[in-house]
């Protein structure tokens, strides 16, 4: 029973572990660099960064990049 409940346990966490990685990403364009970066916080220098989007996954934020360029 114990093993099971170990099993079990480590499942859960092989599956949650990749949810909890997830959180929003900030594309914003550089002004000094003149290029989109991405970002894991929100830039509050509005004078260097300008806000493009926020995303849910590192996947969207890329794509919406290339989409920039």
């Amino acid at each position: 029973m114990l093993k099971k409940t170990f099993v079990m346990i480590a499942m859960f966490a092989a599956v949650a572990t990749p949810v909890l990685a997830m959180g929003p990403f900030y594309v914003m364009f550089d002004n000094a660099a003149k290029k989109c970066v991405m970002s894991r916080t929100a830039k509050s220098d509005t004078a260097k960064f300008a806000m493009m989007g926020q995303y849910k996954t590192e996947a969207d934020a890329k794509m919406a990049m290339k989409g920039m360029t």
